[in-house]
């Protein structure tokens, strides 16, 4: 009978219904989670892992569904960073949670120090559509390794790796532990109107500012993972080949749509052409020498949704109508969603294309002539999420990293710094808030609490008033001593 009532509601009411409800028991389980042991958690994690493992085709398939996204790519880029990430937090798990004692000053003695890491209690974790599945099961991870319950959003751009989200978890955790909920903006500001004790969010500035929001009613802790403008600077003693190897693939994986994508490219004028030839031989490589082969890849993604592809059909031609030159692709097919490789030269700082991130299969080259050009360009806009050098001299690497900052930076390749979880996964300024992966992941969802033990007669009982004496006297002396 309740189940027929349910459905003649509106499925907006349900499901705030049921988030309250979910949130009240998650709130009302979160100590019995918090107070999990290292071997608790473990075996929760690796349940999620066999479930992984057994469930990688099905997920596989619910990604290509979405935007056509390669098998390959899939394991790559969503299944095995999971896994690894997976792994590393079971090895490391029962190590992180033990308390770290500290040293205590010698005008403290007498006690003892420590740091315990406790659960932050129920989080919320909203996570984006380019990679639907890696970018949620991530922080996922995290939370579940720091002892919290946890409500997921996936994004509705992604339907069916939504589906498949939301059966895996509810097939691996009640949902007093982990709940997943579907759907679009209005479940995502049903979540935020819930006092959570963290608040986690991945996608762009604008909705991130509102996550921020919601988080300061409640005085909670947010970590924002954004995205920007992510630079690469090649230099003259750079490997050109190398560079367009790397370059071609990290820009043109997932079609585009990577947070830490190269967005666009610095190369000394005297290199430019050089280097175009270069990249267009990988692009021949990669996905075919004539447009339509292109087109007719298995390896090429596409761009999510209608809406996405007539934003970068616009800013494409806009781009062109400026004055850049097309030296591959151009080509952008409506209906299966489909914006070709395409390499741009000929860009100034104030053509449409450098306006914002591309989030698409469109890389822009500059040329310059000297590096404070480009330190001044880089600095001038958002702190990028990541950058990029391609430099065999390590006075310039160092150079860059003196007059630039970033979330993260490669030398000499892209990419591949998100897959090691002994690095913080993070951005600067308008790229993010807060960082994760592997420790860094697990302490951003614990409350590090200071702890401290007297276990036998202070000194400082000395200072106790009234403040005067000789024993006050000599121990202030003996205390600027210590300063």
């Amino acid at each position: 009978m309740l189940e027929a009532v349910a459905s003649l509601l509106p499925q907006a009411t349900v499901e705030v219904d049921r988030i309250r409800a979910v949130f009240e028991s998650q709130r009302a389980n979160r100590w019995n989670l918090s107070r999990s042991t290292p071997a608790e958690r473990i075996a929760r994690l690796r349940k999620l892992r066999e479930a992984i493992i057994a469930r990688r085709e099905q997920l596989a398939e619910a990604i290509h569904q979405d935007f056509r996204k390669p098998a390959m790519e899939v394991e790559l880029t969503e299944i095995h960073p999971t896994l690894e990430e997976l792994n590393h937090t079971v090895k490391h798990l029962k190590s992180w949670m033990k308390p770290k004692r500290v040293a205590t000053p010698l005008t403290l003695k007498g006690a003892s120090s420590h740091v315990r890491f406790e659960a932050k209690g129920v989080v919320v974790i909203l996570s984006p559509w380019n990679y639907p599945f890696q970018l949620l099961a991530a922080p996922l991870i995290a939370a579940i390794a720091a002892g919290n319950a946890v409500m997921l959003k996936p994004s509705e751009k992604t339907p069916h790796t939504s589906r498949f989200l939301a059966k895996l978890v509810r097939d691996v955790y009640p949902e007093n532990e982990v709940a997943v909920f579907e759907g679009g903006a209005e479940v995502a500001e049903a979540l935020l109107q819930h006092p959570f004790d963290h608040f986690f969010f991945t996608g762009n500035p604008n909705i991130g500012r509102k996550v921020m929001m919601a988080a300061t009613k409640f005085l909670s802790s947010v970590t924002l993972e954004l995205g920007g403008k992510s630079p690469v600077i090649i230099d003259e003693s750079a490997n050109l080949k190398a560079a367009a190897e790397a370059l071609a693939w990290g820009k043109f994986v997932n079609a585009g749509q990577t947070c830490v994508a190269p967005d666009y490219i610095y190369v000394p004028a005297s290199k430019q052409q050089a280097f175009l030839e270069a990249f267009k031989a990988v692009l021949t490589r990669f996905y075919g020498e004539t447009e339509a082969e292109r087109q007719a890849s298995p390896d090429f993604a596409r761009v999510v949704d209608p809406a996405a592809w007539r934003r970068l059909k616009e800013v494409l031609d806009r781009t062109v109508a400026a004055g850049a030159k097309v030296e591959a692709g151009g080509t952008a097919d409506g209906p299966s969603r489909y914006v070709s490789p395409t390499v741009l030269s000929g860009v100034t700082t104030r053509m449409p294309i450098m306006e914002g991130e591309i989030f698409g299969p469109v890389l822009p080259v500059l040329t310059y002539e000297r590096r404070e050009e480009v330190y001044a360009h880089i600095n001038e806009g958002g702190k990028p999420l990541a950058l990029y050098v391609f430099s065999q001299d390590s006075k310039m690497v160092e150079e860059v990293l003196q007059h630039t900052t970033s979330g993260g930076v490669v030398v000499n390749n892209v990419l591949i710094h998100v897959a090691n979880p002994n690095l913080p996964f993070g951005g600067v300024g308008m790229s993010g808030l807060g960082n994760y992966h592997g420790h860094y992941g697990f302490k951003t969802f614990s409350h590090e609490r200071a702890v401290m033990v007297q276990w036998m007669k202070s000194l400082a009982a000395v200072f106790f008033p009234p403040y005067r004496g000789k024993a006050q006297e000599w121990a202030s002396r003996a205390t600027r001593m210590l300063e």
